[in-house]
């Protein structure tokens, strides 16, 4: 969260009951409200892991406690999938739809790998669009039918979908097989009948030709602002467009853009995500500077009308976070980001005076409880033999497969008691 132009980080812990959620690149992310007696969350389809392999698995994120100098406690478990299920995939799209008091997930778009049987020597890593089906996923039970729909022909990826009630509307994408990004704009609607459903389509004539961009709620019902994204693999688009949905239609208006910096405005790369009403965050990496090769600058954007809050000095401000995943990593698709709504007085007055300092007497003892699996007992592992998985912490791996013999497990890496300098290596 911002504070008075500072961003403020708070630690998060996961329930002990909770499944393990990977690093994901590029996975499909989409607020759930809360629904009878399931909490607010978000669902998170796919993505890449570290080690470039694809996810097909359907996690529900939600948020078990909150406190204002605590750290906020999230319970993550993996959805199980029957019937027509999406294969894996990232840069694809994930939006809840409502109809006739029921609800449903709708899935569209993505890439992946070649399948098996299509690869050569030279294109066994290529990737590659998924097939244009539409899947809707019952949330209750996690039966999944795929649908084919006339209107659209080829697959396409890091497209915006926004969802009203038992819409879905698709703006932009970028399509692997015509290397394009035309401006396509397709309307979902879903009617969740009894015992069925019903899908249709219709191509619409205005569209936004970009990928990978932010959508900002406004704070309004319904209503956007689409900041950020890329007309080319060369080209940031640099505009800004007001998207409102009505019950039944989309409409699409130009909008000032900011005064973007010259930093921003030359970087070739931009990432961010949403902070809500009317709020982005925007990060660039730093260039030019040969001591700080993996620095970013993140600017605070706000689209906000004066008196709404404090504005900010020239309309952004800037500040730097390391980061140790820039050559790796894609430019904005990694940018999802997730924000559970939490009561006012926390947000603006909790970090007033002494409020302010995260006071780490108040977490639990972790050596006795806690998200990671502490090694067993008579664990007899050669510190020597080890393998990095997924990397969670900034700079060092956090989970270990302990390898000893057959029934190898997973341990947390500072369970292992091992330097930190071994860690790095």
């Amino acid at each position: 969260r911002l504070k008075r132009g500072q961003l403020k980080l708070r630690a998060i812990a996961f329930s002990n009951d909770s499944c393990y959620l990977p690093p994901l690149r590029s996975p499909a992310v989409t607020h759930l409200d809360a629904w009878e007696a399931e909490p607010e969350g978000y669902l998170i389809h796919g993505g890449r892991t570290p080690n470039n392999e694809i996810s097909g698995s359907l996690y529900v994120l939600s948020q078990e406690s909150r406190g204002c100098n605590r750290k906020v406690t999230l319970r993550c478990q993996e959805k199980e999938l029957a019937g027509d299920v999406p294969g894996p995939r990232y840069g694809h799209t994930v939006s809840v739809v409502r109809s006739r008091g029921k609800r449903a997930c709708v899935l569209f778009g993505g890439r992946s790998y070649r399948p098996p049987g299509e690869r050569t020597t030279e294109t066994w890593n290529s990737m590659v669009d998924c097939p244009p089906h539409v899947f809707l996923i019952d949330l209750e039970f996690g039966c999944c039918s795929a649908h084919v729909v006339p209107e659209i022909t080829d697959g396409q990826s890091f497209h915006l979908a926004l969802a009203r009630e038992d819409r879905v509307y698709i703006l932009g994408g970028h399509s692997l097989s015509s290397d394009s990004r035309p401006p396509r704009l397709f309307s979902f609607r879903v009617e969740l009948l009894q015992g069925s459903l019903v899908l249709s389509c219709e191509s619409l004539n205005v569209g936004l030709s970009l990928t990978s961009a932010i959508p900002i709620p406004t704070g309004l019902p319904h209503e956007y602002i689409v900041v950020a994204g890329y007309r080319s693999e060369t080209q940031k688009h640099l505009e800004c467009s007001s998207v409102v949905l009505d019950d039944s239609s989309i409409h699409i208006e130009p909008r000032e853009p900011p005064a973007w910096t010259g930093e921003i405005s030359h970087s070739r790369t931009w990432f961010g995500g949403s902070l809500g009403k009317g709020s982005a965050l925007i990060g660039v990496p730093v260039e030019g500077r040969g001591a700080l090769p993996e620095t970013h600058s993140f600017y605070w954007v706000s689209f906000k009308q004066e008196g709404e809050r404090d504005a900010l000095e020239d309309g952004t401000q800037g500040c730097s976070q390391e980061s140790t995943d820039f050559e790796d990593s894609a430019p904005l698709e990694d940018s999802e980001e997730l924000y559970f709504s939490r009561e006012p007085h926390e947000l603006e007055d909790s970090s007033d005076g002494e409020g302010d300092t995260y006071n780490e007497e108040d977490e639990e003892d972790e050596s006795q409880t806690g998200y990671w699996v502490r090694c067993c007992p008579g664990c007899q592992v050669d510190p020597n033999i080890w393998e990095p998985y997924y990397s969670t912490e900034l700079h060092r791996p956090a989970m270990i497969f302990c390898s000893r013999g057959e029934g190898g497990h997973w341990v947390h890496a500072q369970c292992m008691d091992l330097p930190e300098a071994l860690l790095m290596e």
